[in-house]
């Protein structure tokens, strides 16, 4: 039996090949090229082409660092990240628990939910942008004259707040991504999290009711343990997505990253929309050492992310 399966094992290979061929050319080479082109100054693939060499070096790495909107930008990622990923999870979380108690409208709620996960996101982006938005970027502005969050707000007594126009603090720019980003990172993770309710052993639940235990004590030692998997799961993919945020900021903010008038250390950029900047500069070398500066990061979370993990998950 052994024999016969060894024997054969050239017809596997063989329907994997197109499929290793394909991985090989659009995944692989590329992370070897990407880190090619990062040991190598100034690096210019049409220069390359003509016959020019390039100096072997960590240069592009530092000057990719020294720049002076690579702090502001990191430091948007990372703010991003440590703000969205917990509010994000934890309002999945009780949505989810909520949605698995309604059980008559659970299918049409799961859609409703679910509706932002395939809308694009610069549409999205856009409208947030036009709710947020006030005509003149005054905040001294009558209420007919800004956007739909405004109006709410002197509705109820409150002044006009510029959000996202010329002038805005970066405070209210941050406030408007994260309400952004945790509004279009909840349905995957509700679905998640939902999914994870249901295969829940109803047993445990039963047994807290004839305990008399409190709905809250049931939430904190049955489900959240129960779930632990579920939710390690989307903490760690919702810092990989936050890390790599870059459509939500074009979206509110266009192509400049920020309100008119501010400049790379106080914009809205991200170190995706770095890399993207690089590129159009043909940085070629400074794009690909900041996208493995961004993987660095990325791989060093996700360690993390495991390791608490494994002492916290209950599988």
């Amino acid at each position: 039996m052994a024999k016969t399966s060894t024997k054969n094992q050239w017809k596997a290979w063989l329907y994997l090949l197109p499929a290793l061929v394909i991985l090989a050319v659009f995944t692989v080479w590329p992370i070897i090229n990407t880190v090619r082109m990062s040991m190598l100054k100034d690096y210019n693939g049409l220069a390359m082409i003509g016959g020019k060499t390039f100096e072997f070096g960590f240069d592009n790495f530092k000057s990719v660092v020294e720049y002076e909107g690579f702090a502001n930008a990191l430091g948007n990622t990372l703010l991003l990240c440590v703000i969205t990923v917990p509010i994000s999870t934890m309002l999945a979380l009780l949505i989810a628990v909520a949605l698995n108690s309604i059980k008559f409208i659970r299918k049409a709620m799961q859609t409703i939910f679910f509706l932002p996960y395939v809308t694009n996101s610069i549409a999205i982006g856009m409208v947030f942008m036009a709710m947020f938005s006030m005509i003149g970027g005054s905040a001294t502005l009558e209420p007919d004259s800004v956007g739909l969050i405004n109006n709410l707000i002197v509705a109820c007594g409150g002044k006009a707040i510029n959000w996202v126009n010329m002038g805005s603090s970066k405070f209210a720019n941050m406030a408007v991504l994260v309400i952004y980003i945790v509004w279009n990172a909840l349905p995957f993770k509700i679905l998640v999290l939902l999914g994870g309710l249901q295969g829940v052993n109803k047993q445990y639940y039963d047994a807290a009711k004839i305990d008399g235990t409190s709905r809250f004590r049931t939430f904190w030692r049955i489900t959240v343990p129960l779930l632990s998997p579920m939710i390690a799961y989307v903490v760690i993919t919702g810092f990989i997505g936050g890390f790599k945020e870059y459509s939500s900021v074009v979206g509110i903010f266009g192509e400049t990253m920020g309100p008119t008038g501010t400049d790379a250390t106080n914009n809205m950029n991200t170190m995706v929309g770095y890399i993207f900047d690089s590129l159009k500069e043909n940085n070629q070398g400074g794009a690909s050492a900041a996208a493995l500066i961004l993987f660095a990061i990325i791989f060093a979370v996700t360690m993390v992310n495991m390791y608490v993990s494994k002492k916290k998950v209950h599988y």
